[in-house]
């Protein structure tokens, strides 16, 4: 957590925490998903019995840079600059390939990866927030 006797202001505090719960809801889904294929495979053998064969390997990159993103999170209720900044690169390295494989325009199912990256990016972008305010509180002015 950011140095919290220099981060007293009201806003900060806030968007910490708005930032933090929203953050518990995304790590609680993707370990829903996470126990769910897990369980699936001890008990089938395979992870996703209802895969497609033969599919291309760049539709395993979403899933893998949400999964980094959701660890960011994770992270940033330690070390909120550290966190916010793997969970906003990576959502960012992920846009372009939406951008590329799902354009937006192609299909409307194809909306909702884009809503999903939004979703996972903001929490980040809040832990961001509050690390720069809380370092720039802690930087002394000098007063000559």
């Amino acid at each position: 957590m950011a140095n919290t006797k220099y981060a007293n202001d009201r806003a900060t505090k806030w968007t910490r925490w708005i930032g933090r719960i929203w953050s518990i809801v995304i790590i609680g889904i993707a370990l829903l998903f996470l126990t769910g294929y897990a369980w699936n495979w001890v008990t089938t053998g395979k992870a996703d019995p209802y895969a497609v064969e033969d599919y291309p390997p760049i539709e395993n990159l979403p899933p893998l840079l949400m999964l980094l993103s959701v660890l960011g999170l994770g992270i940033a209720w330690r070390w909120e600059g550290l966190g916010g900044t793997i969970t906003v690169v990576f959502q960012l390295a992920m846009l372009p390939l939406l951008l590329i494989h799902w354009p937006i325009t192609q299909d409307s199912r194809f909306v909702a990866p884009y809503l999903i990256l939004m979703t996972i990016a903001t929490p980040g972008i809040l832990f961001l927030v509050c690390w720069w305010r809380s370092r720039k509180r802690a930087i002394p002015h000098d007063s000559a």
